[in-house]
């Protein structure tokens, strides 16, 4: 049984004291960062040598699912680096999780409005990235939510 010596030896938790909505934005900025990379490495994404700048001619898929190119890799740095910026606040990080949620849903009805074999869907977008952008707008919407300010809690 430890004693209370132990317990002031731990390491603190960077996390402590941050809002919820703090930790939320941070962490869904720092998992767009994650992909975003992995969307350049080779093997995670297939089809590597198909990669272009933009267009629905990119044949590469990260993880073999989802359609990327160098744009859509760059929007998910992007998104990443702007999770991690407004996490600084609560109120940047409640922007940012309805902003960034909002964005994907459009992204989503982008996908299913655009002909996926045009130059129209320059992102590009696949019926699997579309699945994943409804997700992920329904998600970070949902955190912005759930992850009310405690000021009014007892």
């Amino acid at each position: 049984m430890a004693g209370p010596m132990a317990h002031s030896r731990a390491r603190r938790n960077p996390a402590d004291g941050r809002a919820p909505v703090r930790r939320a934005a941070a962490t869904v900025g720092v998992l767009f960062l994650l992909v975003g990379v992995l969307g350049f490495v080779p093997g995670i994404t297939t089809g590597f040598a198909d990669l272009r700048l933009a267009g629905h001619q990119s044949g590469a898929e990260l993880f073999g699912v989802f359609q990327v190119s160098v744009l859509h890799n760059l929007v998910h740095l992007a998104f990443g680096l702007a999770g991690l910026v407004l996490s600084r606040s609560a109120s940047g990080a409640r922007a940012y999780l309805f902003g960034a949620g909002a964005a994907y849903l459009v992204l989503w009805l982008y996908g299913l409005a655009v002909d996926q074999r045009t130059g129209a869907n320059f992102i590009p977008v696949n019926d699997a990235d579309g699945w994943l952008h409804l997700g992920l707008g329904l998600g970070m919407i949902g955190l912005g939510l759930l992850t009310r300010s405690d000021a009014n809690r007892p």
